[in-house]
């Protein structure tokens, strides 16, 4: 963003930005939500034992677009508020010049 203008190509840059955050938090938020047949004690005949007994797709759908979100916003708020980028991450390993 220059000149407090924002372009169609910023806003095509947060969605794709948005699309990767939310798959890894999805991926983040998977462990923790689904509750396994076999913790239930009651596999049902036919499915695998760590099947999970309640789905609750939409409840995982929503809670990963919020986390999303946030994680997005944090993002927004350093690279754009603060000004940080990359190049501002300290280096582990010593310069040998």
């Amino acid at each position: 963003m220059t000149g407090g203008t924002i372009t169609p190509w910023d806003w095509i840059s947060m969605v794709a930005v948005y699309f990767v955050v939310w798959w890894i938090t999805l991926f983040a938020i998977l462990p923790f939500s689904f509750r396994r047949q076999d913790e239930q004690s009651e596999v049902l005949l036919g499915t695998n034992a760590s099947a999970p007994k309640k789905p609750r797709f939409l409840y995982i759908i929503i809670w990963t677009s919020i986390w999303a979100f946030i994680v997005l916003g944090v993002y927004y708020g350093v690279t754009q508020g603060l000004g940080w980028t990359v190049d501002d991450i300290p280096q582990i390993l010593p310069k040998f010049d």
